[in-house]
């Protein structure tokens, strides 16, 4: 009896602590991690890491050469009518590169795998950002149906209470009526904030890949760190500035290529010649030099270097509108940190007090419904701007996270 009342016991514990488990709450960092398994973006830009290891090689590769053969003296008039003349040549022709086309070629390589790979850097950093904001839109969204259903029972209760108290005869019914109203109202609200629940969850599923079906970490959602005063921020060193400088690199690489191009490649042949009528072989050995007559490689250089310049500019002009954006999404975050302690710390508090007061009030025939309904107004206000600035208050740090995130070190593959 006592090991059968042993096992039910920890079959009981057992089953509490699964049911324990399945009820945590999905974390942030639990959504961000299953978005990175699956999302399509850093799909894209490992396969383009991919695509440029594979261009990398190919631009480390030499000309292949050429099999050539000929036949002279044939079908022609005379000895010639046949193939009793004929000479035929069978050889191998080797172009040869100069000027360093081939390490030129793997610089340009080299420039654009390293474009590659910030891009799945970038494409992390997005999936992060998109995560992080439907993951803060959800978790408001549970908190604002939370303060719906709570505004909706309270609205009921003062709708009971209007009933006693006109059902008594000490008020008239025009409070039962705006009672109900209200009732009513916010009856609507928590239905509406609902579906904004259910499709917010539906939308975090989607980037995630699996049903979210616990709850979210409100906990988290209710955090605001200590934010000082912002300190300027360079540029320099972020992952929004690396993709600007490894486009300049490139465009040095193109450069170097285009002035590469310009000196011309030779190609050189060996064949052996049979001739017909003899029998006899002889070799034939040729070099072949192209003329750079109407194509220099001026102008190809010319281009690059525009492109080199452009380039340059663009990176100048990102790097300063970064700055800006840093700066401002740091006086952002620092403000929205500052509303949400107000608004949800001495404001709310103080909201919720006063509602508290005009119930007792109302029932005890102290206050009139007006004064009820408009403590209840401000508090359901306070708490809805509450959840609204801490919102906005997560969502601007995730912003300036993205914006100061550092970029990676680049590591060939």
């Amino acid at each position: 009896m006592p090991r059968i009342l042993a096992v039910v016991i920890a079959a009981i514990l057992s089953i509490g602590a699964a049911s324990a488990q399945d009820a945590a709450p999905l974390t942030l960092d639990e959504a961000i991690n299953a978005a990175r398994g699956m999302s399509p973006a850093i799909e894209a830009a490992s396969a383009g890491v991919r695509a440029s290891n594979a261009a990398r090689t190919i631009a480390g590769l030499r000309p292949n050469p050429s099999l050539e053969a000929q036949t002279e003296n044939v079908t022609g008039t005379g000895p010639y009518r046949r193939f009793d003349s004929a000479e035929t040549t069978v050889g191998l022709a080797v172009p040869i590169e100069l000027g360093g086309k081939r390490p030129a070629r793997v610089a340009v390589a080299d420039a654009q795998g390293d474009r590659a790979r910030i891009e799945v850097a970038i494409a992390e950093a997005d999936t992060v950002l998109r995560v992080t904001q439907s993951y803060i839109e959800a978790v408001a969204a549970e908190r604002r149906l939370g303060t719906a259903r709570d505004q909706a029972r309270i609205a009921a209760e003062a709708s009971h209470a209007a009933g006693v108290k006109v059902a008594a005869g000490r008020a008239s019914p025009i409070e039962q009526q705006r009672a109900d109203v209200l009732r009513i109202n916010a009856d609507a609200a928590a239905e509406r904030a609902e579906r904004n629940l259910t499709v917010a969850r539906a939308n975090l599923a989607r980037l995630i890949g699996k049903p979210v079906s616990g709850g979210l970490d409100l906990i988290w959602f209710d955090r605001v760190s200590g934010y000082g005063p912002p300190h300027p921020v360079a540029a320099e060193g972020t992952l929004a500035l690396a993709a600007a400088e490894t486009d300049v690199a490139k465009s040095n690489a193109q450069i170097s290529l285009a002035r590469a191009q310009r000196i011309p490649d030779v190609t050189l042949s060996a064949s052996a010649r049979r001739f017909q009528d003899t029998g006899d072989t002889a070799a034939v050995f040729g070099l072949s030099i192209p003329l750079p007559l109407f194509n220099n490689g001026n102008a190809a250089v010319a281009q690059a270097r525009a492109e080199r310049d452009q380039a340059e500019a663009y990176r100048r002009l990102l790097q300063r509108n970064t700055e800006q954006a840093i700066a401002d999404a740091q006086a952002e975050v620092a403000n929205a940190a500052a509303t949400a302690r107000t608004t949800g710390g001495p404001v709310l508090a103080a909201a919720t007090e006063a509602a508290r007061i005009a119930r007792i009030g109302y029932r005890e025939g102290k206050f009139g419904q007006l004064d009820l309904l408009d403590a209840e107004r401000t508090l359901s206000e306070t708490r809805a701007a509450a959840t609204d600035a801490l919102a906005s208050y997560h969502d601007a740090e995730a912003r300036l996270q993205r914006l100061t995130g550092a970029s990676p070190s680049i590591t060939k593959d």
